[in-house]
């Protein structure tokens, strides 16, 4: 099932299990699918409600420092440009 938002969906994908070490394994086509290969950096979010986190979202390491730079980007600038 998809629950769709404005510009794609949320499923779920896979269900994967945890090891004694803490390890997960993504499975092959989810990496596929999400353009993942040998050394890619992911990001680990959790989503804290209560005092507990209930979400974990991963996302490409490059996509999210992206991110963090068109928002913070004109910020930095800024003030080293008042220095």
């Amino acid at each position: 099932m998809c629950v769709k938002d404005q510009e794609g969906c949320f499923r779920v994908d896979a269900v994967v299990s945890m090891d004694a070490r803490g390890q997960i394994v993504l499975p092959k086509d989810v990496r596929e699918k999400a353009g993942l290969k040998p050394d890619d950096k992911l990001a680990v979010i959790g989503y804290e409600h209560k005092g507990e986190i209930c979400c974990i979202i991963m996302i490409k390491a490059d996509n999210l420092s992206d991110q963090i730079k068109s928002m913070l980007g004109p910020m930095l600038s800024d003030s080293q440009v008042r220095r």
